[in-house]
């Protein structure tokens, strides 16, 4: 591309803009045409600025053109300020789209997850002779009479709802991130934690402790274990894009979905706080097995409401989970 010539041909646009940006401060003084033309100016000046930031190093030139966008995004756009209907909309519409649309994605996580881990206990629990070669017996009795269910009363319950929430969301964002390596990654992490699940649940059962296995994994474990199927489902999802982008361009698909899974991974941090907190407060507490295991009963029901309820009709009106159109860069084409 002549720079010199591009420059040339667009200054006068630029300028424009400018001054169009000046009159705005005063919007009932302009006309229906001025501001038709300030919303195509601001909309092409976006489109110089990403092309000159390829081709140009001229800091002056580009700082100009930036000012020009951000102050021609807020005339356009207006200034945002975040607000308890933004929040409210993200957790009744936006965040429940995405789950709804990809439920076929992290339900199959949920579906294979199951089976792994079901798969080991009952592999241990019919080979007595295969469990000493996971680990000496007396680690095994260590663990089933021990540190299994100490592991949910060694901190301070506040304390270990942050380390359990923290370490849950570095699993998921490491199964959202990885989606972009055509989801391979997902599902080694998939697997590996079923398998740890299969074998811990596999140890307890053959030592006749499957009820103390099921009445302390359960109350937190229902939400928490959803969060990773939804987390390893979003990342499947993002890694299917990558592949096959259907009618859309692969650019275009991919951009879609990235922003609609960051829209889930801010839904799964919360999961994962509830999640925490459960494990902290309730899994360790002296209430009955029944009503603790009834409070993740209550979570994962919550969940599916979000989902099957509020997600499909978000979806059915024509939601995808994508950002909202203000917080994205300009969209216009361009043949250089």
């Amino acid at each position: 591309m002549d720079l010199d010539a591009y420059l040339a041909a667009h200054r006068g646009e630029w300028d424009r803009l400018e001054v169009l940006l000046g009159r705005s401060s005063s919007p009932r003084s302009m006309t229906g045409a001025e501001v038709d033309e300030l919303v195509e100016l601001y909309q092409r000046v976006a489109t110089h600025l990403s092309l000159l930031q390829s081709t140009s190093r001229d800091p002056v030139l580009l700082g100009r053109l930036s000012s020009l966008v951000a102050r021609g995004r807020n005339a356009v756009a207006g200034t945002r300020q975040a607000a308890w209907r933004d929040v409210a909309r993200f957790l009744s519409v936006d965040f429940p789209a995405v789950l709804y649309r990809t439920r076929w994605w992290w339900g199959a996580c949920a579906v294979g997850f199951v089976l792994v881990a079901f798969g080991w206990a009952a592999f241990l629990v019919s080979h007595p002779e295969a469990q000493a070669t996971l680990a000496p017996p007396e680690t095994i009795q260590q663990l089933v009479n021990h540190d299994f269910a100490d592991y949910y009363k060694q901190a301070p319950a506040q304390d270990f709802a942050a380390k359990v929430a923290t370490n849950n969301a570095l699993i998921a964002a490491a199964a959202v991130a990885s989606g972009v390596l055509l989801g391979l990654p997902v599902l080694l992490i998939l697997y590996q934690n079923a398998v740890g699940v299969g074998i811990v649940g596999g140890y307890l059962a053959a030592n006749h402790k499957t009820g103390l296995f099921f009445g302390l994994i359960l109350p937190h474990g229902l939400l928490e274990l959803t969060s990773v199927f939804v987390a390893s489902g979003l990342g499947l999802k993002m890694g299917w894009t990558v592949i096959d982008p259907g009618l859309r361009t692969r650019s275009r698909a991919i951009a879609e979905e990235g922003r609609a899974l960051v829209v889930g991974a801010v839904g799964l941090a919360l999961m994962l706080v509830i999640s925490g907190i459960i494990e902290a407060f309730v899994t360790p507490s002296g209430l009955p097995t029944w009503a603790r295991i009834g409070i993740g009963c209550l979570a994962e029901l919550g969940f599916l409401y979000v989902v099957f309820v509020l997600g499909r009709r978000a979806v059915q009106a024509g939601v995808t989970g994508d950002v909202e159109e203000s917080f994205r860069g300009a969209d216009v084409p361009s043949s250089g």
